[in-house]
This record gives C-alpha cells, sequence and structure tokens, in this order.
C-alpha cells in the first residue's frame, strides 16, 4: 500500500533464532485496532527478509522480538540495525518488544523509537500506535474529557479508582505516584465528610473527624494541589464526591480547580435518611435534580448513584431496577446530554453471577428506551465494596473474576475497587495493583469472552425483571394520580410524577422503594422481608413463609391499586 494514504502499514516479526510470537501477534491486535494494516513475516525471521518486506509493503513501521538470550539478542539487535540503516533513514520508524533484560540492552542501541518490555499498559501501546509518544508524555497526547477519553481507549474501557488518604501529604504524593504508573484513567477523589457538607462552613468542621472517610480537602488551593499533582504520567482525569451541602457552590470549585470529569449524585440519598447531609428527604431530592440541571448546562456527564444505595441495604432487585430507572429518567428530565449508568455488581454481596448479570441487564433493558438525541448512556460497572473477603489473595481472585463477568455488559467505564477495601482504604501502591489486576481480567474478556447474556435462565430472570419494574414504576405514578390510591398524593398540575420531589419521596414513605435497613429509619419503612429465591436473586418474600412475594402482591399488601 502506497505511503500517503489513510492506513498505515506496520510490518512484524520474531528475529533471528526466536520463535516466540506471542507478544508479537498481541502487538499486531492492538494495532488493528488503532486502524494500522498489518504484515507478519512470523518466527525466526532474518534481518534481509524483514529490510525486503518493509520495502515491498512500504512499511510505515517495523516491529521486531526477541525474547531469548540477552547476549545473543544484543548481537543480533546491532546487526538488525545495520541492515536496516537506510530504511531507518528515510524515516521509517522501528519498535522493539521482549523481555525485560533483551530490552534493556535494545534501549542502549539509541536505535529503536520505542522499546517495549511487558510492563506497559495497553493505553501507551494504543498511545504509540496513535502518535503519542511513550517515553516522555505530554498533557495534549492524552484525552482530556471523560467521552473523549472512552473513545480515545476503545475498545477497552478506561478505569477509575477511588483515591484518598487521611493527610493531604499522602494523597498528593499519591496521586503522582497513580499517574506516574499510567495504569488508571480517572482518579476518583475520595473527600472526607467535612468537605462534602461542610466545604463553606469551617465553623461546622469537627477536627477529630479530620480524615475520616477520605482526605481532608480545606480549600479550592487544596483541590488545585491535588490536580497539579496529576499532571505527569497518563495525566488522569480527576473527579470528586459531590458535596451534601451547598451543593452547586461547592460544584463550581470542583469544575474550576479539578476539571471535575463528571457529576456523581443521588437522589434518595446523602441526606438525613442515611445521616450523611442536613437535608430532609423530599428538600434533598429538589437539591440533587437542580445539581444535575446545574451539571448539564455545562455540558458535564452525570452519574446518579441511586440503585446500588439501595442494594448495599438488601432491598430486592426489582428496587434495585426502578431505582436505577428513577436515576436515568431524572438525569434526562433535567437535560444532562451524557449519562453515566452505574452497574454496581455484587450488592447485595449473596447475589450469584448468573441473577447479578440477569439484574444489570435488564437495567439496561429498561433505561435504554431513554436514550435519544441529546442523552446518551454509558455504562460503568464496579464490584460491589461489600463483597470483598477479608484473605488478601482471595480477594485479588474476587476482583478479577468479578471484572470478568461485568465485562459481559462491554462497559465504557470500569471502576476498579481495590481488592483491599474489606481492610483498609488503598494506598496509591494498591491502587496500581488493582488496576494491573483488572487490566488483565478486561484483556481477556476481550479476546473471546463467551456470551453469558445468552444462558437461559440469565433470559428468563431478565424478562421477569423487566416486567416486575414496570409494576413498580407504576405504582410510583399512582402516588402523585388525583384520587387514586393515595389521598391527597396527586403532583402539581402538569407535573411528571417520577420527577416530582413529594411524590418520589412518598414512593419511600409508602413502602414501594424499601429495604430492610430502613428498619426504624424516621423516612422509610424497613418493613419489607427479603431473600433468595433458590436460584440467587435476591427478592421480596412472605414474612410469614419465606415464600418469593410477586411484586404485584407486595404492592398489593401497601393498600396500591395499580392501573
Amino acid at each position: 500500500m502506497a505511503k500517503g494514504v489513510l492506513v498505515k502499514t506496520v510490518v512484524a516479526a520474531a528475529l533471528g533464532e526466536c520463535v516466540h510470537v506471542a507478544g508479537v501477534l498481541n502487538f499486531l491486535r492492538l494495532a488493528e485496532a488503532a486502524g494500522w494494516r498489518t504484515v507478519f513475516l512470523g518466527p525466526a525471521t532474518p534481518a534481509a527478509r524483514v529490510l525486503q518486506e518493509a520495502q515491498a509493503q512500504q512499511a510505515d513501521l517495523v516491529a521486531v522480538s526477541y525474547r531469548l538470550t540477552p547476549e545473543n539478542g544484543e548481537r543480533l539487535l546491532a546487526e538488525f540495525a545495520e541492515t536496516v540503516d537506510e530504511l531507518h533513514a528515510q524515516g521509517v520508524r522501528f519498535i522493539f518488544g521482549g523481555t525485560p533484560e533483551v530490552a534493556e540492552r535494545a534501549r542502549s542501541l539509541g536505535f529503536f523509537d520505542a522499546v517495549f518490555d511487558g510492563s506497559q499498559p495497553v493505553e501507551a501501546i494504543l498511545g504509540y500506535l496513535r502518535g503519542q509518544p511513550y517515553e516522555a508524555p505530554r498533557a495534549e497526547d492524552y484525552a482530556d474529557t471523560a467521552i473523549a477519553r472512552i473513545a480515545w481507549r476503545a475498545p477497552y474501557p478506561i478505569l477509575r479508582h477511588h483515591f484518598g488518604l487521611p493527610s493531604m501529604e499522602a494523597t498528593l504524593q499519591g496521586v503522582a505516584e497513580i499517574a506516574e504508573a499510567r495504569v488508571l484513567d480517572v482518579i476518583s477523589l475520595g473527600i472526607d465528610q467535612d468537605a462534602q457538607e461542610n466545604h463553606f462552613h469551617p465553623e461546622r468542621q469537627d477536627p477529630r473527624r479530620s480524615g475520616a472517610g477520605g482526605v481532608p480537602v480545606r480549600s479550592a488551593e487544596d483541590y488545585a494541589a491535588l490536580y497539579a499533582a496529576s499532571r505527569r504520567g497518563n495525566y488522569p482525569l480527576m473527579r470528586s464526591y459531590s458535596g451534601t451541602d451547598d451543593l452547586e457552590r461547592l460544584a463550581e470549585v470542583q469544575l474550576e480547580t479539578i476539571r471535575n470529569a463528571w457529576c456523581a449524585v443521588s437522589l434518595y440519598w446523602f441526606n438525613r435518611m442515611d445521616g450523611r447531609g442536613p437535608w430532609e428527604l423530599e428538600p434533598s431530592i429538589a437539591q440533587h435534580q437542580r445539581l444535575m440541571a446545574w451539571y448539564a448546562r455545562q455540558g458535564v456527564p452525570v452519574e446518579a448513584n441511586e440503585a446500588h444505595h439501595w442494594g448495599l441495604r438488601d432491598a430486592p432487585d426489582v428496587v434495585f431496577c426502578a431505582a436505577s430507572y428513577l436515576a436515568a429518567y431524572n438525569a434526562r428530565a433535567m437535560g444532562v446530554q451524557d449519562y453515566i449508568a452505574p452497574l454496581m455488581f455484587n450488592s447485595p454481596p449473596n447475589l450469584s453471577d448468573r441473577m447479578d448479570l440477569a439484574r444489570m441487564l435488564a437495567t439496561l433493558d429498561l433505561i435504554a428506551p431513554l436514550e435519544r438525541e441529546g442523552f446518551r448512556i454509558w455504562r460503568q460497572t464496579r464490584t460491589g465494596l461489600l463483597s470483598y473477603p477479608q484473605d488478601l489473595d482471595a480477594a485479588r481472585a474476587h476482583l478479577v473474576a468479578g471484572i470478568y463477568l461485568q465485562m459481559a455488559l462491554r462497559p465504557h467505564i470500569v471502576h476498579v475497587v481495590g481488592y483491599c477495601e474489606a481492610q483498609h482504604a488503598a494506598t496509591a501502591g494498591e491502587v496500581v495493583e488493582s488496576c494491573k489486576l483488572a487490566r488483565r481480567a478486561i484483556e481477556n474478556a476481550l479476546h473471546g469472552q463467551p456470551d453469558m447474556a445468552a444462558d437461559p435462565a440469565v433470559a428468563q430472570r431478565r424478562a421477569a425483571l423487566v416486567a416486575e419494574t414496570q409494576l413498580t414504576l407504576a405504582a410510583v405514578r399512582s402516588l402523585a394520580t388525583p384520587g387514586g390510591s393515595d389521598p391527597g398524593g396527586s403532583a402539581p398540575d402538569g407535573a411528571d410524577p417520577l420527577t416530582d420531589p413529594a411524590t418520589l419521596a412518598r414512593a419511600v414513605t409508602r413502602g414501594v422503594l424499601d429495604a430492610p435497613h430502613l428498619r426504624n429509619n424516621p423516612y422509610g419503612r424497613g418493613e419489607i422481608a427479603v431473600g433468595d429465591d433458590g436460584q440467587g436473586a435476591w427478592v421480596a418474600v412472605d414474612p410469614q413463609t419465606g415464600a418469593p412475594l410477586p411484586e404485584a402482591e407486595r404492592l398489593a399488601r401497601l393498600g396500591i391499586e395499580l392501573p
């Protein structure tokens, strides 16, 4: 193929007597994903043949490998460089891949444009193939918004991980270390409770709880310093927990200082119902809607952390799915253009993999019809925090197995949860290690994962859950219907019951949305009984018999008459 056309050509081979070509073929798969035309010359290829084929194919790039003795490799690569020197002088680039010892000898020659020794993340190789220097990365080489980064990393999902240690100094050092490792795309700042609730109220801050649950950010300068620490390595995006008071004011600070990659907000949580904010239930719903709308006006994506907070409180699958729909529905109603749908597996942790996958597929089936021009849905998966075992070796295995299952949804974002989280907040080194484990699971899945959604048990549960959730949503709507099952419960004239804060709050106080952990809560009922249906699904059950309780019957027992 002649030079000057859009598609570039790479010629690749294993040199000399080396017959190990798995690395070469993996590289060529990445090159094809990046839009290159690839030519594979096979194992044990003489330098003269590489030169001949590179000329014949009018190659833009020549990739060679050698994985045997370092001393022999050094001699062979020196001879190879002499053989192809004229081609090199004409502007053809040469790269090398091999074991760390041989790669070190290859670097010392000063001939190769890039040298890969197996330790580099996939994004580094893809970045190089897309024209970005690996040895001296620059900010402009990396996509600087969430949606652009997703497109840039495709077909691989971008990785996100929480990070926030109890001191600013340790967190600053850790952010720099994570960025330098080049394995994470989005650093999610875990800020402490005072930073979320009392950023603008130092008189309400309690020095004794500084750093409890995250990094004690206390000023715009603190945010700016954390962002500056990340300006290296692969220049990761940064985002932060939203505030639980003064929501829009804190959003302005975060967008200005860390270029908040996307907003994470809730409908029903982070208020007095869960003890993590000062607002009553109904006013907090309105506050969260306003925050969604504010970010929508800035053109920033929004993630609604809703469903898994019900799941973490042992709510049945149908409540999880209904909450997922309500979150996405409200985001669209508030003008959000890019909605990040969070899909936390293992919440509650005793779900079977089959039924967990079915629940997530049902969630996607429910929210997919909301997509339209101006409202795009991006899938984000994660492992359930409460599902990690204490044993760290077992936890590593759980992380990898969980992400492999999540890849059945082909997520755009994988929220990696550090394997150590059952014991302690992840250090920078543990964040890096967890991301490397996740990357391997993702690579394996993308190389030919079976279609787990085709499992008949998954398909059956998926369809049943969609049908049941439609009943739950109809029940929420009925709470705002004049003359309906909730006397005096009508929404304001012309109001959409699924976005009306009073109606949404009534869904909790009437028990349509309920979870066992809400018992003795001033807002929720906590009366729902739940259990395993025998197949690993998490369902409402009859409190007397323990038998699964169909959603229509559960709602009828609440005195709710469906249309």
